[in-house]
């Protein structure tokens, strides 16, 4: 489990908790169901309107993503690459085949079966480009969907606060009532800066995360696999594929694991 993500929300959750307590108020006077269906419920339909239903669907369901944790390591990759790399130059492409049998990302291993078929290189760059491609768009979807959500969040918090205001003022007859009637109005706003800021945004930008580092362990397979098919050194091999990491990184990673 990715203990950031966790820690974020709850923590998050702790701190409203904690400045609501603190002025010692009632906690239950923070919850209303009426506001929580027209902020929540309202938000939610803008963006079932918004996508298509099985995006909308997946996009409920990655949020089990961002909880999982990633095990993608770009050092652990390279180290694979490397050590395919010794294998090809020992005994060969075709034992390539053979190697792949205990690799379990099936991208690395696609590439691996193109390389060994002797498909032509640009070609092999191609097809695994495309399916990088795809594979970013479909992780767009997934993080449109909350910064969709987040955007409709406080937009529907405000339509709830409206709806309040105008019940409000519609019954002005009862002075008393105005001060917790507006009290209610207001609670659609901070419902909906909530689903914004303390859900739907650390949500997107987490994915982005994760995004961004399987497209560079992606790349990093490409350009090894691309290495190896050219015949190359696997320590020029190594220190090319080091240099999509950053330099701090890059000490971590194991050095001399090519071989002469």
């Amino acid at each position: 489990m990715d203990i950031t993500s966790l820690l974020g929300i709850v923590l998050g959750l702790a701190m409203v908790i904690f400045g609501i307590l603190s002025n010692k108020a009632d906690i239950f006077g923070y919850i209303d169901v009426p506001s929580v269906i027209i902020t929540i419920g309202g938000s939610i339909t803008g963006v079932l309107g918004s996508f298509k239903l099985g995006d909308f669907i997946n996009g409920f369901k990655s949020i089990a993503l961002v909880m999982k944790e990633d095990a993608m390591d770009p050092g652990e990759i390279i180290g694979n690459v490397i050590n395919l790399a010794n294998v090809a130059r020992k005994e060969g492409l075709l034992a390539l085949e053979e190697a792949s049998n205990d690799i379990d990302d099936p991208f690395l291993k696609k590439g691996i079966m193109l390389v060994v078929d002797g498909t032509d290189p640009e070609l092999v760059r191609g097809i695994l480009e495309t399916e990088l491609t795809c594979l970013e768009d479909r992780h767009k979807k997934v993080i449109g969907f909350w910064e969709k959500w987040a955007e409709l969040g406080p937009a529907w918090g405000m339509i709830g606060t409206l709806i309040g205001l105008v019940n409000m003022l519609n019954n002005m007859e009862d002075a008393s009532a105005i001060g917790p009637a507006m009290a209610v109005a207001l609670l659609t706003t901070l419902y909906g800066s909530m689903i914004a800021n303390w859900l739907c945004i650390p949500i997107a930008a987490k994915m982005k995360v994760n995004n961004d580092l399987e497209i560079i362990v992606k790349d990093v397979m490409v350009e090894g696999l691309l290495s190896i098919q050219a015949g190359e050194n696997p320590r020029v091999i190594e220190e090319k594929l080091k240099s999509f990491l950053s330099p701090a990184v890059r000490e971590s990673v194991g050095t001399g694991g090519g071989e002469e």
